[in-house]
């Protein structure tokens, strides 16, 4: 059988990181680890939100979604054209602003809250 290369991630700038951290630390609930080499959150075993490259995504409930990209977010394609169903990238705008970041990640926090917790 032959081997499957794994794809390489570019890493998120550390600026993206630092702000990663210092949001989260708001959140001392949400467990913090590694998603795909990225800083990540998660509750209960869910994630709720991380980084991926140079984005920010979260996850939000289905019904979300669609008004979520209509009012900026994008599409959350870790491998082009293999969209993350749940997930959506937040608008770079909203990362520097922390009532629009708390937004964001407070609606993941929640998500994942409302899941069952993961064994």
């Amino acid at each position: 059988m032959a081997e499957r290369a794994m794809p390489s991630f570019t890493k998120s700038p550390p600026e993206l990181v630092e702000r990663f951290g210092a949001v989260m630390d708001r959140y001392p609930d949400a467990e913090r680890k590694k998603m795909f080499g990225y800083p990540a959150a998660f509750i209960g075993g869910n994630m709720a939100t991380g980084l991926f490259a140079d984005h920010w995504v979260v996850r939000l409930p289905d019904d979300e979604i669609e008004p979520a990209k209509a009012g900026g977010a994008g599409s959350f394609e870790p491998m082009p054209g293999k969209p993350m169903k749940s997930f959506v990238v937040i608008p770079e705008a909203d990362v520097a602003v922390d009532a629009r970041i708390a937004g964001w990640v407070e609606r993941g926090l929640a998500l994942a809250r409302s899941m069952p917790a993961k064994k």
